[in-house]
């Protein structure tokens, strides 16, 4: 699956980093805990969140996640879109719940990764 299939799917809109669309996804992580993402997550390379902060893109910058979902229609302000862009991360925002669009996602075949 690639980039622009998980916006598809969720009918997400791109904030930023329409470059990387055609980078490949294999797995998924929805947290709104970044501690949690620290700690479990392996190998994501999908984050959906309804946190929206700064923190977010420096726990995706660490843990080498292509994208970021944020649901519930949420936004990042403009300094959180332009740090995404200078780390090469892709910035989407769909109004999905959280619950639905993981779900949506894992009926399409994007799983959580080592625990399925």
């Amino acid at each position: 699956m690639t980039v622009n299939d998980v916006k598809t799917i969720l009918g997400a809109c791109i904030l930023c980093g329409e470059q990387y669309l055609g980078k490949e996804v294999h797995t998924a992580c929805g947290a709104d805990m970044m501690s949690d993402v620290l700690a479990f997550v392996k190998d994501q390379s999908v984050l959906l969140t309804g946190l929206c902060n700064p923190q977010v893109i420096r726990t995706a910058e660490m843990m080498d996640i292509v994208c970021i979902v944020f649901v519930r229609g949420k936004k990042p302000d403009e300094a959180m879109v332009t740090l995404a862009a200078e780390s090469g991360i892709v910035l989407l925002s769909t109004e999905h719940r959280m619950f639905t669009a993981c779900g949506l996602l894992y009926e399409k075949g994007l799983h959580g990764g080592a625990s399925d």
